[in-house]
């Protein structure tokens, strides 16, 4: 794996230096250096990609009835990314920081996942419709053709097959445009696909900056859908972009997911999944658990405990052994994360701990955030209302559920929020009364393949995974057959 250090596009079946011949460096961020080059991709290769997926969707044999052929295709796929997981996890993790455990389990999730949505392939099916007269009237579920997905930086394979692999499932052709940084997983995914055998064309990857290679592939006709996993401000400009055309449009977007925690909770349970479901993956993740809101009688010692565990944690590279948390993904994102927490100082923050970069020995090299606790923010403090996405929860307390609740809903986002309570009269009440598309009761940010994951508000449009999520790459034709002549009466 360490002398794999050249990732071409992968377009038409083939590896390909792009257009223009440019690459760039991708750099570790457990020490900022580099140890791969990526090619990078423009809009000529975006029209390249979208040529190929559409004589692959019309030419090859993955379009049609035969749902079952697909469904084996994609279980050879899943079981080549088994065989080579180790693999796959140490490239997410030197490019993207997080820890090694983090990442094989984000490749058994995307084996599970194309594993699950391949046993869907074959069971897209119409209906029969009763209609008056001497008619029959039935449906049919045809695939898309091209779409495009769009995928973020911080679990880069595992949120690009998710739409991905559905998609697939569904016979459509598809072109993956990676996140500029964290190119490298999916560039090597294109390899396997093909290896797996299937159609030259079908599963095509383009790295390049969203500018230029994400507005191409979305302004072209040949494009008929987007999934997107991003900010809420690029989301907009990518609805946009499907308004015009009037594509079909998939936005999984922001997150500020509050974490509600009753008198009677199990505190020692709760600390320990309030620590994991906020500096996990050094707290990049949309549904991250970024909002600790905690009743006032049990205040001081949960904070107490989340505090102890925080500074527990042990910091380093994500390819060392024992390592809980790795870096954030790049200086600017660095940057970013400081200047929230310097930001929740002047608002009158107390930062319990952490709050800096780490500065000692080797991890003054890389972009390591200590975890952070700040408590006592007024609520209209940005740390409290925006999307953070690093190593920091805000926390805050309530006197009764009804002042839980309002905390909770006071924001633009609605992904996730997590309940912690032994009273089941309380926690179904709150998870009625919480505006978010998922609600976890006494655990942390926890999903699987078959469950639906998506938000409310402006944490998105839309849902991937799911029983479902392959009829969402179809269209539905009805065909209405008269057969002549009146009905006669019975």
């Amino acid at each position: 794996m360490t002398s794999e250090t050249k990732f071409g596009l992968f377009i038409g079946g083939r590896e390909t230096d792009g257009a223009r011949g440019e690459t760039r460096p991708v750099l570790d961020p457990a020490n900022n250096r580099s140890f791969a080059e990526a090619a990078v991709g423009s809009a000529e290769d975006a029209r390249a990609a979208l040529e190929a997926s559409e004589k692959a969707f019309h030419e090859s044999w993955w379009a049609s009835d035969d749902g079952a052929r697909r469904a084996k295709a994609l279980l050879r796929l899943a079981g080549r990314l088994e065989e080579q997981r180790e693999r796959f996890a140490l490239l997410e993790t030197r490019n993207n920081g997080k820890t090694l455990r983090e990442a094989t389990g984000d490749i058994g999730y995307v084996v599970r996942t194309i594993e699950y949505v391949a046993g869907l392939a074959d069971k897209l099916q119409g209906e029969t419709i009763p209609v008056p007269g001497s008619r029959f009237d039935y449906t049919l579920r045809e695939p898309l053709g091209v779409t495009a997905h769009i995928a973020p930086w911080n679990y880069p394979l595992l949120l690009a097959i998710r739409s991905v692999a559905p998609a697939l499932a569904a016979g459509n052709a598809v072109v993956l445009k990676p996140a500029t940084l964290t190119p490298l997983s999916a560039l090597a995914f294109g390899r396997l696909a093909s290896e797996a055998g299937l159609p030259d064309g079908i599963l095509n990857v383009v790295a390049g900056a969203g500018g230029e290679v994400g507005e191409a592939l979305l302004k072209d006709p040949r494009c008929r859908s987007v999934s997107f996993t991003g900010s809420v401000e690029v989301g907009r400009r990518i609805a946009a972009l499907a308004a015009e055309r009037v594509l079909p449009a998939t936005l999984e977007l922001g997150g500020k997911s509050p974490v509600l925690v009753l008198p009677d909770a199990d505190l020692d349970r709760a600390a320990r999944s309030i620590v994991q479901g906020i500096f996990s993956n050094a707290g990049q993740m949309c549904w991250a658990g970024s909002r600790l809101l905690v009743h006032e009688a049990v205040r001081e010692p949960l904070l107490a405990k989340v505090k102890s565990l925080a500074e527990g944690l042990r910091l380093g590279p994500g390819v060392e052994e024992g390592v809980e948390m790795g870096p954030v993904v790049s200086r600017e994102q660095l940057d970013r994360v400081l200047g929230f927490v310097e930001e929740a100082r002047q608002d009158g923050g107390q930062v319990l701990t952490g709050g800096s970069k780490a500065s000692e020995g080797r991890l003054a090299e890389g972009n390591f955030v200590l975890p952070t606790v700040i408590a006592d923010l007024p609520a209209e403090a940005r740390a409290v209302r925006e999307e953070i996405f690093g190593p920091v929860l805000a926390t805050s307390s309530f006197a009764d559920l009804d002042e839980a609740v309002r905390l909770a809903n006071a924001t633009r986002y609605g992904l996730f929020a997590a309940v912690w309570t032994k009273d089941l009269s309380s926690a179904h009440s709150l998870a009625r009364r919480l505006e978010a598309g998922m609600v976890n009761i006494n655990d942390p940010p926890t999903s699987f393949p078959q469950t639906p994951f998506g938000g409310f508000k402006e944490s998105g449009i839309g849902f991937e995974q799911g029983l479902r999520v392959v009829e969402s790459y179809t269209r539905v034709k009805n065909v209405l057959v008269n057969f002549g002549g009146p009905r006669k009466k019975p």
